[in-house]
């Protein structure tokens, strides 16, 4: 699948484990969830950039301690309506001050770009047939209501500078 960052569809150098993988050293390595908890110790000595998928049900503080060592992190949306991986993702960025990717991944629609962009994805997978329906998101909303991760300037703050700086 492409991955768009910043409107534009960049190289996806990550390759993400499966239970039967043996990957090659120095490849960089999405390990999900469950695989990470069952092994952790193996993929803590991986030589190589390293990442791990988290599934909605997965709770942020069980790894919390783990996060530095990630480069990625993505986020599976196994259904365009399960929202927890928004939910995740400001977790993320604002509880635990994750620097690194976020990524997006799995059945996401183009009427929840802007909400992935506020929450602190850096990239998404989408399909092929879509990448220019997803540009084209990029553009639909020039200023937000309410300040998210992005720290956007919102429309109270150009409406009332002096009230938004309190």
């Amino acid at each position: 699948m492409p991955i768009l960052r910043n409107g534009a569809v960049i190289e996806d150098k990550w390759v993400l484990l499966d239970e039967a993988d043996e990957p090659q050293a120095g490849t960089p390595l999405v390990v999900p969830s469950e695989i990470w908890r069952a092994s952790r110790d193996r993929y803590l000595k991986w030589y190589g950039p390293l990442g791990i998928r988290l599934s909605p049900a997965d709770e942020p503080s069980a790894i919390a301690h783990d996060f530095g060592r990630f480069e990625l992190i993505e986020i599976d949306f196994p259904v365009f309506g399960d929202g927890r991986g928004f939910s995740i993702a400001r977790l993320l960025r604002e509880r635990y001050d994750y620097q690194g990717e976020l990524r997006a991944v799995g059945d996401i629609l183009r009427d929840q770009f802007l909400f992935l962009d506020r929450c602190g994805f850096d990239t998404l997978a989408v399909r092929q047939d879509q990448v220019g329906a997803w540009k084209e998101a990029l553009s639909e909303l020039s200023t937000p209501y309410q300040a998210a991760t992005d720290k956007r300037t919102t429309v109270l703050s150009h409406r009332h500078p002096a009230k938004a700086a309190e």
